[in-house]
């Protein structure tokens, strides 16, 4: 049986195309990938991403269990800011990353990838330390997604707080559409947005009126497909695919998150020695040169020899091309390098080239 989200029903009166994501029961897309990508970059899109999961860290020794479960430092996070981050294993393999917002001093909520959420709270209450309490609230919580260059004028409109005093990974609480909610400033597209946290029996009340306030804007609802082509283009990391448990954040060019001056945490001594004997494979982003769309699996050749694989792919609608990450042995993930795809049995040329993949127009 698939699991469901509160709006369910209403992405079926929309006329949304349905898929298994993961065990959920998730729109792909409500017209095409391509428009809604668009509505994004242009005006505006709606997504339902209250599949993902949510937990609570509270208690006194709240902050200090935190600092050592993830690998970014906690110290200097205030309250109503966010902090992305990772979870490692002993071995520095990814347990998830997840935003850890700081409500009080003894109070986190933790946004983590839904297909992870009971990973993730288990691996939480396996290492958690006396002083503290781990919650999953997933059932308690629904999330909205509201992305693109007129967000905040749509969100404004229904909004009972001035959301222009919420910087880029900050979030408040207050009143949308006479809906107790918190609303974070942080985004999955790389276009100004926000993600709107209620309780699941007022989830539809705002899809609804989040629609209504952004008709003269051309908003749109927006489905899973979109959704990866927009993380895509910005070349953000999508759990089991750019990160996992058998990749770390250092190859996954995440090492901006991990803290090695923070203090003691799981999985610093093994990214440590992982750091000093150097890396065998790093993340690389490449644009396709001969016609193909690389997908993940595919494996990667440099002369004649394998020399890695793809872990995500895509046709570009903002750069009308086909663009990819991938996992490539360190000798050969420089930029302008030349690699080859294996796309249906043919060997299709590939150039790597820096992220993010799609950079707004000044």
């Amino acid at each position: 049986m698939l699991k469901k989200t509160p709006l369910n029903d209403f992405h079926k009166v929309l006329n949304a195309k349905m898929i298994n994501f993961g065990g959920w029961e998730m729109p792909l897309l409500y017209n095409s990938v391509i428009e809604e990508h668009h509505a994004v970059r242009k005006t505006a899109g709606l997504f339902d991403v209250s599949h993902m999961g949510e937990i609570n860290i509270s208690g006194p020794k709240a902050k200090e269990f935190l600092q050592h479960v993830i690998t970014n430092d906690i110290e200097k996070l205030s309250e109503g800011k966010i902090l992305y981050t990772v979870m490692c294993y002993q071995d520095g393999g990814v347990v998830d990353d997840l935003l850890v917002h700081k409500v009080a001093e003894d109070f986190f909520m933790l946004c983590v990838n839904a297909n992870n959420t009971l990973t993730d709270f288990q691996w939480l209450s396996e290492n958690q330390i006396t002083g503290t309490r781990v919650i999953n609230a997933s059932a308690e919580n629904s999330q909205l997604a509201l992305q693109g260059p007129t967000a905040e004028e749509i969100l404004q409109n229904i909004a009972d707080i001035d959301l222009k005093e919420i910087e880029y990974y900050h979030f408040r609480t207050g009143k949308t559409a006479q809906v107790e909610t918190l609303i974070a400033r942080t985004g999955y597209t790389g276009e100004d947005g926000f993600e709107i946290y209620c309780k699941p029996d007022s989830a539809e009340h705002l899809f609804r009126n989040i629609l209504e306030a952004g008709k003269k804007n051309g908003i749109m609802p927006v489905g899973l497909g979109a959704r990866d082509t927009l993380r895509l283009e910005m070349g953000y990391a999508l759990y089991g695919h750019e990160i996992d448990r058998n990749c770390n954040p250092l190859e996954a060019n995440l090492a901006w998150i991990v803290k090695f001056d923070k203090g003691d945490f799981i999985g610093k001594e093994a990214l440590i020695k992982l750091k000093e004997s150097g890396l065998n494979r790093k993340l690389v982003g490449f644009e396709m040169i001969d016609r193909g769309i690389p997908r993940a699996g595919y494996k990667i050749f440099k002369n004649c020899n394998e020399a890695g694989k793809v872990v995500s792919g895509t046709f570009s609608p903002s750069l009308k091309k086909a663009i990819a990450t991938g996992y490539v042995a360190v000798e050969h993930a420089n930029i302008g390098e030349e690699i080859e795809i294996n796309i249906h049995e043919k060997k299709r040329r590939g150039k790597i080239v820096k992220t993010p993949f799609y950079r707004h127009k000044k």
